[in-house]
């Protein structure tokens, strides 16, 4: 790793020069992408997007970082390929889009530093402005199996996860509308043909920007969409099936395209949908809608650990439509933890064993999606999209999600995004064994292991020496598969930015008024961070670590500023919480 000087400096003492976010201008008679009428709107509100952020310059001005200190990675990325697809911002705008839009971030690391600012500038090509509004690709070159705009449902959730941190968020206000009104007033055509979890991400969304209105605005149309689920896709038994290429994860091992398989997946995703619901109807006062998806909530986490736990392999498995076991331990059994399902201290932690295990899904270039032991591992050819043990960055987004959540929540038996449940305890934690049996899996795990595959993480989006992120590569060699004609540069199918300031940084979204602040950075790593410009609840975070105090400015220690004004103060890499003004 490249540690840079601490002479190299990107903050300010006394002020600086990040703007806050100016809103766009927009309508509904907006042109079609591509054409002069929608070319020449998009450039005037693109002016008029600059010159309003300019007026809110220096006004309320919070910011720690020096944006220009950061520049030269823009320059960089914009001069080391050809522009391939120019979207709402094109290359040459892209540092002023950025500088209105992002947090800023410094580190020691360098390569983590240019992969933060790399991801930032590869998901803006993704925006697209349609008849509709925005909406965000995955591809940026067409795919035949995309619906209106090029639009691909499988990731949505991430692209929400990654965008409730920009500074304007009418971007995610146009397209989480689009997926229950884009197409003709309806939802689009393609919308199921990928599992999803668009409520619990919309709901995950308001923890941040907490715009209440707006998501209770689509709670009929979150349990339309929830019923229509149930419809297509619930069995007798009330588990959810799924063929593999559905949960965007083809050519597994446990998988077919034909077979009604239950899976960890869908049926993880729906439980985190009809809890999201459940939150959203009591934030709009809807009790009989909070009380029955509180119900459908419940009895599908029953169900999947029922029956998904493959108890002889301590692990959650497919199960297939003949009631066996798929007898495979995949990376999509870390699924449920992603959104907190299983139940402490039961047993379920043992699964943890095999992250680090090289007979399990530990590789050189990431978390294998299927163990290295089995005898089909690897088994599926290449370059048809295989789920058979290569390394997904959509797979690795997941699981490092669900990581983050083992250590930081699993403090109690309940999850923290519930709205019933959304003061957590406040009880200190370094490692989680200081709260689980020392005979689940859990309990050797530490900070350590979050950090560590986070860092292979970034290390594995390059290729020719430069930063690349694509659809998924070799375990072992790092080699890029399926990038053939361009279609997977800047692939848009995983996250960044929300697992390096939910996790390594530690910002946990909460309901209420309390920043928590719980960083999975190991302790003697770095001696400095600086988190700039965060948006949250109507408000601007800066979080700082400087360990001696030299860096910043701002004392030793563990610093989170609101508005400028210090909140919260710790000696030490650990869990802090403050009150918002």
């Amino acid at each position: 790793m490249n540690m840079l000087p601490p002479t190299n400096s990107g903050h300010q003492l006394d002020g600086g020069s990040f703007p806050l976010s100016a809103r766009r201008t927009g309508g509904e008679a907006r042109g079609e992408v591509g054409s002069p009428f929608a070319s020449r709107l998009r450039f005037l509100c693109f002016l008029l997007f600059i010159c309003s952020g300019l007026a809110a310059f220096g006004s309320d001005d919070f910011s720690v970082l020096k944006p220009a200190a950061f520049a030269h990675y823009v320059d960089r990325f914009n001069t080391m390929e050809d522009e391939n697809v120019t979207n709402f911002i094109s290359n040459a705008s892209s540092w002023d889009w950025l500088q209105k839009e992002i947090p800023f971030f410094e580190c020691p690391d360098r390569e983590v530093e240019e992969m933060y600012y790399f991801r930032w500038w590869s998901f803006r090509k993704h925006l697209v402005q349609t008849t509709n509004g925005f909406v965000i690709t995955e591809f940026l070159t067409p795919v035949r199996h995309a619906g209106i705009f090029n639009t691909v449902s499988c990731a949505e959730g991430f692209h929400l996860a990654e965008g409730r941190w920009l500074r304007d968020q009418s971007y995610l206000d146009d397209y989480t509308k689009f997926w229950f009104h884009g197409e003709n007033g309806q939802p689009p055509k393609k919308f199921h043909n990928f599992s999803s979890w668009l409520a619990a991400a919309a709901y995950d969304r308001y923890l941040v920007n907490h715009d209440q209105k707006f998501l209770v605005s689509l709670l009929d149309d979150f349990v339309a969409d929830y019923k229509a689920w149930e419809q297509e896709r619930q069995l007798s038994n009330g588990l959810f099936w799924q063929f593999d290429v559905r949960d965007g994860m083809e050519e597994s091992i446990s998988g077919s395209r034909t077979n009604k398989n239950a899976r960890p997946t869908i049926n993880s995703y729906m439980f985190a949908n009809a809890r999201a619901i459940a939150a959203i109807a009591r934030l709009g006062g809807n009790k009989p809608i909070a009380g029955e998806f509180d119900a459908k909530a419940r009895q599908l986490k029953k169900l999947t650990q029922e029956n998904l736990w493959n108890a002889g392999a301590n692990f959650f498995e497919v199960q297939r439509d003949d009631g066996n076991f798929s007898n495979v331990r995949e990376e999509l059994g870390f699924i449920p933890w992603m959104f907190e399902l299983p139940d402490a201290g039961k047993g379920y932690e043992a699964a943890w064993t095999q992250l680090n295990d090289p007979q399990g899904f530990a590789a050189p270039f990431g978390i294998a999606t299927a163990e290295r032991r089995h005898p089909q591992f690897r088994s599926h050819g290449v370059g048809t999209c295989e789920w058979d043990g290569a390394v997904w960055p959509f797979a690795t987004s997941q699981t490092l999600c669900a990581l983050a959540n083992v250590l930081c929540d699993y403090v109690a038996a309940t999850p923290r995004r519930s709205e019933v449940t959304a003061t957590p305890s406040s009880r200190e934690l370094d490692r989680v064994e200081a709260t689980l049996p020392p005979s689940g899996g859990v309990a050797s795990l530490l900070r350590r292991d979050y950090f560590d595959a986070f860092l292979t993480y970034v290390h594995s989006q390059h290729a020719n020496g430069k930063p690349y992120i694509g659809e998924y590569l070799d375990e072992v060699t790092g080699d890029w598969i399926n990038g053939k004609g361009g279609r997977s540069r800047y692939y848009n199918h995983s996250t960044f930015a929300d697992l390096l300031i939910t996790g390594v940084i530690g910002l946990r979204p909460r309901a209420d008024d309390t920043v928590e602040v719980f960083p999975l950075l190991p302790d003697g790593t770095w001696d400095w961070f600086c988190l700039d410009g965060v948006k949250y609840h109507g408000h601007t975070l800066t979080i700082i670590w400087d360990k001696d105090g030299q860096r910043y400015g701002r004392g030793k220690g563990l610093v989170v500023l609101a508005d400028g004004k210090e909140i919260a103060r710790g000696n030490k890499l650990s869990k802090l919480t403050g009150k918002l003004p």
